[in-house]
């Protein structure tokens, strides 16, 4: 069966007085990565459950290529769903827990055999089929799950924070490993994580919810680079928030005062009133040193408190000197590759830092 896309239109649905999804909408296209991002409760795991059938929403609809599955049971739907917990069959060996979708489908031994043997070798458990659950490493049994979630070729496949449990080094493995299966086969994934890393390394799109609601949705360079308000930008990864005043806007240029600094250029990816209020939204990793020569950039001065080695890179902490910061303390981080020649070396002293304006985006 070839992949599919998935059309999800003003899904509702509460709890009790709880709204655990508020008119979502998202279109995800026919052989795309899209992840659902945000911190627990947000209703991302929800939204999954709705589109796999487990979970009826109060309004709305879901649509697979060009079929209404909103009122379909979860098994004629025809969707492959990889779980958290993988729930394998103890009792079953590698190839029985993959078969089993084919022999509730009815399928013949023989062709399950050789369709569970295909799924097999494509997430590459040759020699393994034989093994039972508890024989496995935690990546062996990852794949299991994948494997059987794939076997009847399922035009989407939905996946809930499936690599939660494995360890930090396996779990960068996987996520390469299940990014080059999914280009490779061009199945199009539904992906629910609370990781943002996780989401970045996988995702073609992402949409970032929080409270029931999408903040953002969009490719994922995007949504690291112009996230669209505050809750995106301190959600994905680390940034500094400077509280500014919008001037003028001109598309997706603008200027913003800033206090401490005057007036200077950002982006904007939203439409903008003069005089609204809000922050630069800049990463650590833009910020650079300044000396006497710069012109491009707005700089600051503060004292240099504290300084984190993290292995490849280095975590420098600054109180600034006349600028406002919505970070916790009133801290400003600055983060630079570990070369091993760091060019600061001792707390307390007053350094000068910056950033140019095509790195600052103004958030609301």
């Amino acid at each position: 069966m070839s992949a599919l896309d998935i059309r999800i239109h003003d899904i509702s649905k509460h709890y009790g007085p709880v709204m655990a999804l508020d008119s979502v909408s998202l279109n995800v296209d026919q052989g795309e990565f899209v992840t659902l991002l945000g911190p627990s409760g947000s209703g991302k795991t929800t939204l999954l459950m709705v589109v796999a059938g487990f979970a009826m929403p109060d309004a709305g609809t879901i649509s697979i290529g060009k079929h209404d599955i909103t009122h379909t049971p979860p098994y004629r739907r025809g969707i492959g769903v990889v779980f958290q917990n993988y729930a394998l069959f103890p009792h079953m060996t590698v190839r029985e827990n993959i078969e089993f979708p084919l022999r509730m489908r009815g399928i013949l031994r023989s062709k399950r055999r050789r369709m569970a043997d295909h799924s097999i070798g494509v997430v590459r458990l040759d020699g393994l089929s034989n093994r039972m659950p508890d024989q496995l490493s935690g990546g062996q049994k990852q794949r299991v799950a994948l494997a059987r979630a794939m076997v009847f070729n399922p035009p989407v496949l939905l996946m809930d924070e499936p690599l939660s449990a494995l360890d930090k080094k396996l779990r960068e493995h996987m996520q390469l490993e299940l990014k080059d299966l999914q280009q490779r086969l061009g199945i199009t994934v539904l992906y629910v994580t609370h990781d943002q890393q996780e989401a970045l390394t996988l995702s073609s799109r992402i949409a970032v919810i929080n409270h029931g609601r999408v903040e953002q949705f969009d490719r994922s360079a995007r949504i690291y680079d112009m996230p669209a308000n505050r809750f995106v930008a301190e959600f994905i990864g680390e940034t500094n928030l400077f509280p500014s005043v919008a001037l003028k806007t001109d598309g997706s240029r603008m200027v913003a005062h800033l206090k401490g600094c005057g007036d200077t250029e950002a982006r904007a990816c939203s439409m903008l009133q003069p005089g609204q209020k809000g922050y630069l939204s800049v990463r650590p990793e833009k910020l650079v040193l300044v000396n006497g020569s710069a012109t491009d950039i707005c700089a600051l001065k503060g004292r240099l408190e504290n300084i984190i080695h993290q292995g490849d890179s280095i975590k420098y902490y600054i109180r600034p000197d006349t600028v406002d910061t919505a970070g916790d303390g009133g801290m400003i981080v600055m983060k630079m590759h570990n070369r091993g020649d760091s060019p600061l070396s001792r707390t307390g002293e007053t350094i000068c830092f910056g950033w140019r304006p095509r790195d600052a985006t103004f958030v609301a």
